[in-house]
């Protein structure tokens, strides 16, 4: 399905941060590219974008973009960009002549949204304009510039931004008809070349419906507050249902504020899952070393190779770098660091004591480890089915056991074990141990009782 994106305003609000407001940065990305990729993500390939105000300017950095990301776009010129927005939707007349979806390129929505509107039906006389309900609980609106609708049994009735009676707002987001052409140049004879006012002709003929976002987000970035709303949702999404409580409550918060920096940097998800490797590696050198004071510095490592771990994924999905070999990369990574650390600390303990029973325990937390994470998929993928794609579920992991082995060698206090006096990092072996084998079981007993 083809794509249309209107980009030719001039964006005076946001003129501090760039001269061309498609082309203004967020979090990596222009705005222009964040849409389209958006778009693309939710399964469109065929792209027409309307410039005009410095529109040379994005037109040029939209044939590289799309060179580099291997995206078709078309250019489509407003010279009359300072008229209202309906006549950049005309200048597309002589070219879509099929259904097609519009969207703004100063709207930052979730790509489920597009998944869900490919998927709708509407005949060649009708439009559909996606709304948002939420009109108590949404906090990313600017209640005295959105667009309000009054709808009814799917069918919008009123439509505007003085519509004193209304129960949804605009998102900006169309499934459209050809009609959509004529029902704007009908609406401009009454001195209205708005798009909105063309969304009214529709809505006297009973031929405008409204598709209800439900839970996805949408934000218009019209000024300094809702760019700054528009990050916070953004890096607040990279929060993932598969966290674990020390990632969810501990390392994400922290890989968050490092991928806010990072991702205006060039490095690839890849060199960071490398880099976390190798702190990793290094860690559990120190601790073979078998002195307490490497051991420390180890642990530290570890710790925050577990943290910088999260930005490979948070950086990917902020700039529509995921890929299955990246997914797959990174996965591999972790078992090598996992398996050199569990192995190390290990050595550690039994170097102490000479004691065998602590080999048998770290050869426990190393299968149980390696089960946890052979196990991963599986479980993650039944329990989204379960619970849905953003909701959260219980999963102790890679999060979990390197934290343990942090927070018991910070501790290092002396406990009685068997009779003998043993240091916290054989317990953190055995508490590991433990965990995992008894979290493999759990999922076993939770995915049998869902199969």
């Amino acid at each position: 399905m083809k794509c249309l994106i209107i980009a030719a305003g001039q964006g005076i609000r946001l003129s501090a941060k760039d001269d061309s407001k498609p082309l203004i940065p967020l979090l990596g990305l222009s705005l222009i590219e964040r849409v389209i990729l958006t778009a693309k993500k939710g399964g469109l390939t065929d792209f027409y974008v309307v410039t005009g105000y410095n529109g040379e300017k994005v037109r040029r950095f939209l044939d590289r973009f799309s060179q580099r990301r291997d995206i078709k776009i078309t250019h489509i010129i407003n010279d009359d960009w300072e008229r209202e927005n309906g006549i950049s939707v005309l200048k597309a007349k002589d070219t879509l002549k099929e259904n097609f979806i519009l969207l703004m390129s100063d709207h930052i929505i979730d790509e489920s949204i597009i998944v869900k509107l490919k998927n709708e039906k509407i005949a060649d006389d009708e439009v559909m304009l996606v709304v948002d309900y939420n009109i108590k609980t949404n906090k990313l609106v600017d209640i005295d510039d959105v667009t309000k609708v009054l709808v009814k049994d799917d069918r919008i009735l009123e439509i505007g931004k003085d519509t004193k009676k209304y129960n949804a707002y605009d998102t900006g987001i169309f499934l459209s008809s050809p009609a959509i052409f004529n029902a704007i140049k009908e609406n401009s004879g009454n001195g209205d070349s708005s798009l909105t006012g063309g969304i009214r002709i529709f809505a006297k003929k009973g031929k405008a419906k409204a598709l209800d976002i439900k839970d996805d987000f949408w934000i218009d970035v019209d000024d300094e507050k809702a760019f700054k709303k528009a990050e916070g949702k953004l890096l607040a999404n990279l929060e993932k249902p598969s966290d674990g409580p020390i990632s969810r409550y501990l390392n994400r918060p922290l890989s968050i504020r490092i991928s806010k920096y990072l991702v205006k940097t060039n490095i690839s998800p890849n060199f960071i899952s490398f880099l976390s490797f190798i702190l990793c590696c290094i860690g559990a050198f120190f601790f073979f070393l078998g002195e307490y004071t490497f051991l420390l510095w180890g642990a530290i490592l570890a710790q925050a190779a577990s943290i910088v771990d999260g930005c490979d994924g948070e950086i990917a999905r902020l700039k529509f770098q995921e890929t299955e070999f990246g997914a797959w990369f990174d996965a591999v990574l972790d078992r090598y660091a996992d398996a050199f650390l569990l192995f190390g600390l290990t050595y550690y303990v039994y170097f102490l004591s000479g004691n065998l029973l602590y080999l048998f325990v770290g050869f426990l937390a190393i299968i149980g480890t390696f089960m946890n994470s052979y196990t991963a998929d599986k479980y993650d993928g039944s329990m989204k089915k379960i619970i849905g794609p953003k909701g959260h579920y219980f999963r102790m992991g890679r999060d979990v056991r390197i934290f343990i082995i942090f927070l018991f060698v910070i501790l290092n206090i002396p406990f009685l074990f068997l009779g003998k006096v043993v240091n916290l990092p054989f317990l953190a072996i055995l508490l590991i141990a433990i965990l995992m084998n008894t979290e493999n079981i759990r999922r076993v007993v939770v995915l049998y009782k869902n199969r």
